[in-house]
């Protein structure tokens, strides 16, 4: 079985920090390859993985493929920017989400080499994109390549307290794959939105395939304030009186007064707020719930995730630190953080959950691997 298990090889695409890595060795798989364009991204990637001599820091359009080891899955988390609602929507061709097209530069060059499996993730803009036709393109292009596609909606919620709802796309080189897409299309919304569903329906002519997949965990309703890091009253990173009262000043009245009852409470209760521009005002707007707001760069005065301590009659307020957002993305604590500030949060912002990764592999990848390959499957192992 070790022998098998080798077998389970990676070529890691747009590895930022590493957090896809993360969440697929605990099942068996092996990176042999990594590549992204970002140095900074590759320092916080070298201290979580030692080993990561194979990490790749370049365009993905300069990658020479036959630089490129054979492995059993591709990976390839490519940027959202353009994709995004909250980016710029320039689409699948935008100076960013381009870098899809390096991807498939590197597998048509494969040729008969090119993983069987590949493993794409997106923010769920990219269903919408110019009209739906970016994902269109891009299912299709993997189609051209030999390979049908399974798709699933996920949310962080279901693993950590997290809302980060994310576009999963499997594809395979396998004869004798399971082309029922009723099947697909009656899938629990846990792993369907109504979205993804009319993307599928609207797209009905391209190579779909359907792996039967459990539902995943429920969604989590609290567990922020399990994340946080307890901090002393006197810790520096807590910010001045002027400035939390100039955040309180910048609240609608409803959030306001949802901040003022946690301040009276004889408990300390936790809550997650941005900065957003609402009709031309900048205002701070606070979550109801004990969970965080999707993760996001922390370039800028909109990516960034502040938090709010309230009770016993105080209020303290801070920017979130580099270990909640790992927290959040699933990252346990004995993987250290050597880098601060901007540079660690859009690390962690920019990354995938590492349990959903987990999830994937146990219930999508399993069963192909085990099937088509007759590989003997690890149990994936808690993170």
């Amino acid at each position: 079985m070790k022998d098998q298990a080798l077998n389970l090889t990676v070529a890691e695409y747009f590895a930022g920090i590493g957090l896809v890595r993360m969440g697929l060795e605990p099942c068996g798989w092996r990176v042999d390859f990594a590549n992204d364009i970002s140095e900074k991204k590759y320092e916080m990637y070298k201290v979580f993985f030692p080993n990561g001599q194979h990490y790749v820091i370049k365009d993905i359009f300069d990658v020479d493929p036959s630089n490129v080891p054979s492995t059993t899955l591709a990976t390839c988390s490519f940027p959202c920017i353009d994709l995004s609602l909250a980016g710029n929507m320039n689409g699948i061709d935008g100076d960013h989400s381009s870098a899809f097209w390096g991807f498939i530069r590197i597998l048509k060059a494969q040729g008969e080499s090119a993983p069987p499996l590949v493993l794409i993730e997106n923010v769920p803009g990219w269903l919408y994109s110019n009209n739906g036709m970016d994902f269109r393109v891009t299912i299709q292009a993997l189609n051209k390549l030999g390979y049908a596609c399974d798709i699933f909606s996920l949310n962080a919620l279901s693993f950590t307290p997290q809302s980060r709802l994310r576009i999963f796309v499997v594809g395979a080189k396998f004869p004798d794959l399971n082309k029922d897409i009723d099947q697909t299309l009656s899938r629990p919304k846990t792993l369907l939105t109504k979205r993804l569903r009319k993307s599928i329906f609207t797209n009905l002519d391209l190579n779909w395939f359907y792996t039967e997949a459990p539902k995943p965990p429920p969604s989590r309703t609290k567990g922020l304030s399990n994340i946080v890091e307890r901090m002393d009253d006197t810790d520096s990173r807590w910010w001045s009186e002027d400035k939390v009262k100039h955040h309180l000043d910048m609240m609608a009245k409803s959030h306001y007064e949802r901040v003022a009852r946690f301040i009276e409470e004889d408990q300390i209760t936790y809550r997650t707020f941005y900065r957003r521009t609402r009709k031309g005002q900048q205002r701070a707007e606070v979550r109801h719930d004990d969970l965080a707001g999707c993760l996001r760069t922390a370039i800028g005065g909109s990516g960034k995730q502040f938090l709010i301590r309230a009770g016993n009659g105080n209020i303290k307020m801070r920017a979130m630190t580099a270990r909640e957002y790992a927290r959040l993305q699933g990252v346990p604590d004995k993987y250290p953080i050597t880098t601060n500030g901007v540079q660690a949060l859009t690390g962690f912002g920019d990354a995938v959950c590492v349990p959903v990764i987990t999830w994937l592999a146990q219930n999508a990848l399993k069963p192909l691997i085990e099937k088509h390959l007759s590989v003997a499957y690890p149990v994936c192992q808690n993170v």
